[in-house]
C-alpha cells in the first residue's frame, strides 16, 4: 500500500510530460506556419519578380504541413517535411505598365516542396499544376522597350515539371482595337532539364481559325524576359478536323501534320494538309486537295508568307507563293500569291468554279497571280486575276459546242462533208485579267486543225455574258468551206478573202454565253 503514491506520482509526470510535448508541439506547429508561410510567399514573390521582369500580385498562398511531428520538423529544420503549398490569385504584369493585360494570371495553383530545401541556394520543385492560366504575348513594339531593361539574375528555382489545364496564350496585336489572337490549351505538360535549358511540351490545344484540335509535342524556352514573344519554341503536330467553313467563299474539312520552329511571336511550319472535300462556295463542288508547304507565320498580326507550297488539286500539281497580311487600317487581311501550274486538267478546275458540270476536257498551264483585297464581299466579286494559261488537247464534251468546233475543222481544212473529220482536239491560249467579275482577255489563241482563231474581249462572271472579237483564219479558200453549187459560186471570191497567208481570213465575233457561245462574221468590224 506504501508503494502507490510513487505510482501516482510517476503517473501525474508522465501526464504532465505528454502535455508539455503537446504544447511544444503546438508551439512548434504554430512557429512552423509562422515561419514558413510568409517565407514561401516572399520566396515566390520574388523569384516571378526577378524572373519574369514583372510586378507580382498575389491574393492568396497557403502552407499544409505534413501529418508528422511538428517538433520533429522543427528540430531537423524542416528536412524531409514534403509540404504543400496552394493559391489562387496569381498575375504578373510589366513593370509599371498596369494599362496593358498581364502577362501572366493563374486562377489558383499547387505544388510541394521540402521544407528543408526552401534555404538551399537552389530550390527544386517536383511538380507545379496551374489551373486557368493566360498568357499575354505583347507586340514587338512594346517588348522592345522592356528589353533596354538590365537582364534578371539567374534563376534560383528548378521546376521539374509543370502540368496546366485549361489555359490560353493571346497574342497581342499593335493595334488595340483589332482582334488578338487567342489559343485554348486544353492540357500543357512541361518537363524541365535545368535551368536556361529549354522544357519537353506535351500539350492539347484548340486552333482559333480555322477551328479545330492540334496535338503538338517538343521544346519551349527558355522564356525571355525582356521579349516573351522571342521566347524559343520547336516541335510537331498533328492538327485533325478543322472547319474551313469559318473562311468566306470556301469550305471543307483539314487534316494536317508537321514541324515547326521558331518563337512564340513568329514560327516557320513543314508540312502537309488534306482536305478530301475541298470547294469553292460558288460552285460547292468537292475535289480533293492535298499540299505540302513551307510558312512562315507572324503570331504578333496574323501575316502568313508562303514559301512555296506544293498542291495537288484532284490530279492537278501545282506551286504557290505568296503572303497573306494585314495593312494598317484595313479590316480584313490582303491575299497576294503567285500560282504556277505547269501540266493541269481542266476537269479538275471546272469542277471547282462552275456548279455545272464540267463542258470542257485537256490539259492547262496556268501561270497567274491572285489578289483578293481587304473588300466586303463575296470572294469572287473580291478576286483579281492577272496572268496566263495555254490549254492542250482540249475538247468540248458537250455535243453542241463540239459539233460546231469539228464543224471548224472540216471547213477550215476544206473537207466540210468528211464525217471522219470529228471529235477534233483544240489549242487555245492567252493572257487574261480578271477584277470586279469581268474577265478581260487581252489576247486568246484558238487553233483546230485547218482553222486559228485570235480574239480580245471580255466575259462578264456575274452575267454569264461573252462579248469576244477578232479574225478567223482558215487554211482552205472560202469556196473549199462548202460543198455543191456553192462550192462553184465562191470561187470567184476566194481572192477578196485570201489575205495575210490565210486562205480565207474573216473578222469574227463570240457572244452568247459559256454554255450557249454564238459564233458569226463582225461585220462592224469588230473591237480590234
Amino acid at each position: 500500500m506504501r508503494t502507490k503514491p510513487k505510482y501516482k506520482i510517476l503517473l501525474i509526470s508522465v501526464a504532465v510530460l505528454l502535455v508539455m510535448l503537446a504544447a511544444a508541439g503546438v508551439v512548434a506547429a504554430e512557429i512552423l506556419s509562422r515561419r514558413f508561410e510568409p517565407y514561401v510567399r516572399e520566396q515566390a514573390i520574388n523569384y516571378l519578380r526577378d524572373r519574369y521582369k514583372s510586378d507580382v500580385e498575389l491574393r492568396a498562398l497557403h502552407v499544409h504541413l505534413p501529418k508528422v511531428s511538428p517538433l520533429r520538423l522543427l528540430l531537423r529544420r524542416g528536412r524531409g517535411g514534403i509540404t504543400r503549398v496552394d493559391g489562387d490569385g496569381l498575375v504578373l504584369r510589366q513593370h509599371g505598365r498596369p494599362d496593358l493585360p498581364p502577362i501572366f494570371a493563374v486562377r489558383d495553383f499547387a505544388f510541394q516542396i521540402d521544407l528543408g530545401k526552401l534555404f538551399d541556394e537552389t530550390r527544386t520543385v517536383p511538380v507545379v499544376v496551374l489551373n486557368g492560366m493566360e498568357v499575354n504575348i505583347p507586340p514587338r513594339a512594346q517588348a522592345d522597350r522592356v528589353s533596354a531593361e538590365p537582364q534578371p539574375r539567374r534563376p534560383s528555382v528548378v521546376i521539374e515539371k509543370m502540368l496546366i489545364n485549361d489555359a490560353k496564350i493571346v497574342i497581342l496585336p499593335r493595334d488595340q482595337k483589332k482582334v488578338p489572337l487567342q489559343f485554348d490549351i486544353h492540357l500543357l505538360e512541361l518537363d524541365s532539364a535545368g535551368i536556361g535549358i529549354p522544357m519537353k511540351y506535351e500539350a492539347r490545344l484548340k486552333n482559333p481559325k480555322p477551328p479545330g484540335e492540334i496535338v503538338s509535342k517538343g521544346s519551349f524556352g527558355p522564356w525571355s524576359a525582356s521579349e516573351p514573344g522571342a521566347s524559343p519554341l520547336s516541335g510537331e503536330y498533328d492538327f485533325d478536323k478543322a472547319d474551313l467553313g469559318v473562311f468566306n467563299g470556301i469550305a471543307g474539312t483539314l487534316t494536317s501534320s508537321g514541324s515547326f520552329q521558331g518563337t512564340l511571336a513568329a514560327v516557320d511550319v513543314h508540312g502537309e494538309a488534306s482536305i478530301r472535300d475541298f470547294r469553292l462556295a460558288i460552285a460547292n463542288n468537292p475535289v480533293p486537295l492535298t499540299t505540302h508547304f513551307a510558312v512562315r507565320v507572324d503570331g504578333t498580326n496574323g501575316n502568313t508568307i508562303l514559301d512555296p507550297v506544293h498542291a495537288t488539286l484532284g490530279s492537278t500539281h501545282f506551286t504557290t507563293s505568296g503572303v497573306v497580311i494585314k495593312h494598317d487600317g484595313d479590316q480584313r487581311r490582303t491575299i497576294s500569291m503567285n500560282v504556277l501550274m505547269p501540266d493541269g486538267s481542266i476537269r479538275d478546275l471546272l469542277r471547282l468554279v462552275s456548279k455545272e458540270p464540267p463542258f470542257m476536257e485537256g490539259r492547262v498551264m496556268l501561270d497567274t497571280r491572285i489578289d483578293i483585297p481587304p473588300l466586303s464581299g463575296r470572294v469572287r466579286e473580291k478576286l483579281v486575276l492577272d496572268g496566263k494559261f495555254e490549254v492542250l488537247d482540249g475538247k468540248f464534251l458537250q455535243s453542241t459546242i463540239q459539233n460546231q468546233i469539228d464543224n471548224l475543222s472540216r471547213r477550215g481544212q476544206g473537207k466540210p462533208k468528211d464525217t471522219g473529220i470529228d471529235e477534233v482536239v483544240s489549242y487555245m491560249a492567252g493572257n487574261f485579267r480578271l477584277q470586279n467579275e469581268d474577265l478581260t482577255l487581252q489576247s486568246l489563241a484558238f487553233g483546230v486543225p485547218g482553222a486559228h482563231v485570235q480574239l480580245a474581249g471580255d466575259y462578264n462572271l456575274r452575267n454569264d455574258a461573252l462579248d469576244l472579237h477578232g479574225n478567223l483564219r482558215l487554211q482552205s479558200k472560202v469556196s473549199g468551206t462548202v460543198s455543191g453549187w456553192k462550192l462553184w459560186a465562191l470561187k470567184a471570191v476566194d481572192p477578196l478573202f485570201a489575205k495575210r497567208g490565210a486562205g480565207t481570213f474573216l473578222k469574227i465575233k463570240v457572244v452568247g454565253t459559256s454554255q450557249h457561245p454564238n459564233f458569226g462574221l463582225d461585220r462592224s468590224g469588230g473591237k480590234n
